[in-house]
């Protein structure tokens, strides 16, 4: 269980914020779907999120997951939606879907034991983001040797981190910390963006979701680049819904969802600049 911990985490990685614990309002739980052994709740569509994970989940409801949420309660009969607010960090499914306050996480990667993943609903990689004409026009790869003298930024313990020790370039790097607490610090990613505007940076590396959503926020005219032409390790991932290993009849429903709205689920996702991709590293771009 510590090792499914710790891939989650790094998977995540991208998307860790430390927040405040806030409780949920108490619901009565009914079975869900008629399904023997589930407890979905089939009025209220009871999300688990982090409070403050832009661009992804917001207590102000401002995060694409949000978004998401609403359109799954749509097409799923839900009357409304809640939430049971929970910072991204170790124990946040033990203390949210595990203890069956919620019951569905809108964003979690593919292929980790903690939870039962549906379908993937978009796929995404880390990207490159630099500033236009700044000598780096053309790099597409972690190990092109342009990036040799560059002060790069990355958040520790990410895949790109471990491509820029493969190339050698660990001497030019500015790490960024896995976890932060947004109540005090604003996103990393916003952090890190704001030091390439600066010159404290020459090269940001970051989560595609993200980077590509606070590049629209802080500079719309910085290249972002997909890094889908590195020669070793994963930079992409596929991010499902998770659910209870129990509710197999919940996550039969959710894929129809999927499957079924796909192209309204892709707009929400652009219209927050997030890089999507498909299986063969292609662009999606509607």
């Amino acid at each position: 269980m510590a090792k499914g911990k710790r891939r989650w985490m790094g998977l995540m990685a991208a998307l860790v914020m430390v927040a405040p614990l806030a409780p949920s309002s108490a619901l009565a739980q009914g079975a869900g779907l008629g399904a023997a052994g589930e407890l979905v709740d089939p009025d209220v569509l009871r999300v688990c999120a982090d409070p403050s994970n832009m661009p992804f989940s917001d207590q102000n409801g401002q995060g694409f997951e949000n978004k998401l949420a609403e359109l799954v309660a749509a097409k799923t009969g839900r009357k409304s939606v809640s939430y049971t607010w929970f910072p991204t960090v170790t124990g946040f499914v033990r203390n949210t879907l595990g203890a069956k306050r919620c019951d569905i996480i809108m964003g979690y990667p593919q292929g980790d034991e903690l939870v039962q993943n549906t379908n993937a609903y978009f796929r995404s990689t880390h990207v490159m983001i630099y500033k236009k004409g700044s000598g780096l026009d053309g790099v597409e790869t972690i190990e092109d040797p342009r990036l040799a003298t560059k002060k790069i930024g990355v958040v520790a313990r990410t895949p790109p981190a471990t491509n820029l020790a493969n190339a050698g370039y660990m001497h030019n790097v500015k790490p960024y910390p896995l976890m932060v607490d947004t109540r005090l610090t604003p996103s990393m990613a916003e952090v890190m963006l704001k030091d390439l505007q600066k010159g404290v940076i020459d090269v940001a590396l970051l989560w595609g979701p993200m980077g590509g959503y606070y590049v629209h926020e802080i500079d719309p005219d910085l290249a972002v680049i997909p890094l889908v032409k590195e020669k070793t390790g994963r930079m992409s991932f596929r991010i499902t819904m998770g659910v209870r290993p129990s509710d197999q009849e919940w996550k039969r429903t959710l894929n129809r969802v999927i499957k079924e709205n796909q192209k309204e689920i892709n707009r929400i996702l652009l219209d927050y600049h997030v890089p999507l991709i498909d299986e063969q590293d292609r662009p999606i771009t509607q």
